[in-house]
């Protein structure tokens, strides 16, 4: 292997129509799923503002300022319980048979509490009755090693929620039914179809481009809010805040985490920004430079591990065996993944993920995974990222999205063929790339022109 920078021209992928919405009946279709999966007559599935992915996926609603619960019970029952400001908000939904209700305890605090004050009143006059099994959906879950003595570990959801649902129908009629939409192999949220596909893959293609507008863009002199002005976002939705930061040996290490502020970027620097849409997060870290030779000796290090990932990935794939192929490679270059090299992503961020130490469970078509390979360590005031995501589709998937989404489809041919032809990183045809600026890795910002490509 043999990694190189060399002038790369980026082509471009083709324009971004707004793809079409998901209907009613494949809103309906996935609550009949998770319901049927949960085993239990009523499934209760939380949502807040940064916690809103599960209902936005069996829905198609996400709260706004405060809390809500998503009700799927017997006989097809569909109640949305919100707070104040949310009810009028609901009629975005197009799940069919929605049924809204005022639970005025979900608002914030001072607003009118006169309508609907009890939340286990409005649970029971949706039709929760003693001795129901309810399957209770939080944000995540706890792992066996997690949770210290008897019984079952306590969901993520508000305790004052869960305690309201135990006192309607007993605490002991109440199960975590978290991974019914979580677990990574199996859970309805981690594998998508070619309609979601097509919507995330217009969400991923912006925010990549945002990404490249402010890497090329920037120069000495500005600031980092300055910087992320070059973005032009356009109001889509965001999962997850806009970062910019920027660092260098005098102020220590560059936080990647941090939201643009007023510092003033120097020749030097070192910048990570990141920008995650709904449909997937594109994330480059580089110095703003024109000359590093030991800074772009570590970046292709870098580079290898990520080339590494490209070739192991592949539908069947056991999220262990990726993990250790790209810590080795990693490893013979002296850097380490700061987080796991790979998790799946979509309305939020990170939701979960088979890539870790020893796992077995497989990749699997329809998984939307963000490649989230973070290098360390990195001196103080260096910063080095390349974070992309891309959906594993077997051939019918393949052969669906491409009848149903062709200008998708001929997209996502021509990033491969890119990645492939121009970049020399070679990938399964499974591996289907969504961002507008592939595996593309400028280690000095002010030569974004040169790429790092696999000779």
């Amino acid at each position: 292997m043999t990694i190189a920078l060399a002038p790369i021209r980026i082509p471009d992928f083709g324009p971004i129509a707004e793809p079409p919405a998901l209907t009613g009946a494949t809103y309906a279709a996935r609550c009949d799923a998770a319901l049927a999966a949960a085993g239990t007559d009523w499934l209760c599935v939380y949502a807040d503002r940064e916690h809103f992915a599960n209902v936005m996926f069996l829905s198609g609603f996400e709260p706004r300022f405060e809390e809500a619960l998503l009700l799927l019970g017997p006989g097809g029952r569909r109640v949305l319980v919100t707070g104040n400001e949310c009810l009028s908000y609901t009629v975005v939904s197009p799940l069919p048979g929605l049924e809204p209700m005022l639970a005025q305890s979900m608002s914030l605090l001072g607003q009118d509490r006169t309508q609907a004050p009890r939340l286990t009143d409005v649970l029971r006059a949706a039709g929760l009755r003693g001795g129901d099994r309810v399957g209770l959906v939080g944000w995540k879950y706890l792992d066996a090693p997690e949770w210290e003595g008897e019984g079952a570990p306590a969901p993520f959801i508000p305790a004052a929620y869960v305690a309201a649902v135990a006192r309607v129908v007993g605490a002991d009629a109440l199960v975590d039914a978290t991974p019914v939409l979580l677990a990574p192999a199996t859970g309805q949220r981690s594998i998508i179809d070619a309609d979601q596909i097509a919507i995330f893959e217009a969400a991923a293609a912006r925010g990549s481009a945002m990404v490249w507008r402010a890497l090329t863009g920037l120069r000495p002199g500005d600031t980092e809010r300055e910087g992320a002005l070059r973005m032009a976002y356009d109001g889509a939705p965001l999962n997850v805040h806009t970062m910019l930061a920027s660092g260098n040996a005098a102020t220590g290490p560059v936080i990647g985490l941090a939201s643009p502020g007023a510092r003033r970027i120097a020749k030097g620097d070192g910048v990570s920004t990141a920008v995650g849409l709904w449909g997937g997060l594109t994330a480059r870290a580089g110095l703003v430079d024109d000359s590093n030779d030991d800074f772009v000796a570590i970046a292709a290090r870098y580079f290898a591990g990520l080339v590494r990932w490209y070739a192991v990935a592949n539908i069947g794939v056991a999220g262990g065996v990726l993990h250790d192929a790209v810590t080795e490679t990693l490893a013979a270059g002296g850097l380490r993944s700061l987080l796991n090299p790979g998790h799946l992503t979509g309305h939020e961020e990170w939701s979960n993920t088979p890539v870790r130490p020893g796992s077995t469970e497989p990749l699997v078509s329809g998984m939307h995974m963000q490649v989230d390979v973070i290098p360390t360590p990195m001196r103080d005031g260096w910063a080095l990222n390349c974070e992309d995501c891309v959906v594993f589709a077997d051939a019918a998937l393949r052969d669906d999205l491409a009848a149903r989404h062709p200008a998708v489809w001929q997209r996502i041919v021509a990033r491969r063929r890119f990645v492939t032809d121009t970049l020399g990183v070679a990938m399964a045809d499974s591996v289907l790339p969504l961002s507008s600026i592939p595996l593309c890795l400028p280690p000095l910002w002010l030569r974004s022109g040169e790429i790092f490509v696999n000779g």
